[in-house]
């Protein structure tokens, strides 16, 4: 689940492990063996036992992908 702010100020949105793993395609395992290989954003701890993902900072890997996968061959 993602959360927004209806302030003027734009604060991160924050995705949890199901958007994470539904927008990388990826399971669990893969993404945490990516954080501790540092290949892919660390989560941000929200509590005891809850963390999540800076959203911007996911997409922005997701298009570093993109982009890797474009510029091959050229």
């Amino acid at each position: 689940m993602a959360t927004k702010t209806d302030s003027n100020h734009d604060l991160p949105v924050i995705l949890r492990l199901p958007a994470v793993r539904k927008a990388t395609g990826y399971p669990t395992s893969t993404i945490y063996r990516l954080i501790a290989e540092r290949r892919f954003p660390r989560q941000v701890s929200l509590g005891p036992k809850s963390v999540g993902w800076v959203e911007r900072e996911v997409h922005e890997w997701i298009a570093a992908r993109i982009a890797a996968r474009d510029g091959e061959g050229v």
